[in-house]
């Protein structure tokens, strides 16, 4: 609403949508899609031909970006399906306390403490390096509200 005397207006923010949508025939293997709810990477794909019914399927098979577990979706190649926003941000790595990350952004140079430390053959390595006091480059990857560390690599100056 506008309140005419002082001209001042109520915005809402920007509200960037974590997802939009996109035609199922328009999806390719290594993209991104959301299969009931959760943000995956495209691992196979593959199309029918129309049946009688007139629509040609698609049959998607995705690994949740998230958990690695797989997921499948059979979809008509005319409708829509949502595609989560995914963004990819290296940070340097500052500290590791116990399980909790701390990340240092390059740019702006504020710290980050909100994210946990991966498990398995990934958190070992940073670990080990970290131990060792090696300087590291981590890439967290950012959707729909989640985050994770999906890489780590000695920075290039060390």
């Amino acid at each position: 609403m506008a309140d005419h005397e002082t001209g001042e207006y109520e915005t809402s923010g920007a509200g960037a949508s974590t997802t939009f949508p996109m035609q199922c025939g328009a999806l390719k293997k290594n993209g991104y899609v959301c299969i009931k709810g959760r943000p995956g990477k495209i691992i196979d794909y593959s199309t029918s031909k129309t049946g009688k019914h007139g629509h040609a399927k698609a049959h998607i098979i995705a690994i949740d970006i998230f958990t690695g577990k797989k997921m499948e979706e059979l979809c008509p190649t005319s409708h829509n399906m949502d595609v989560p926003n995914v963004s990819r941000v290296d940070y340097q790595l500052a500290d590791i306390n116990g399980e909790v990350v701390t990340l240092l952004d390059p740019d702006t140079m504020e710290e980050k403490s909100d994210i946990n430390m991966p498990e398995g053959d990934l958190g070992a390595l940073m670990l080990r390096q970290f131990e060792e006091g090696k300087d590291l480059v981590i890439s967290v990857i950012k959707a729909m509200g989640e985050e994770a560390i999906v890489g780590c690599k000695e920075a290039s100056g060390s």
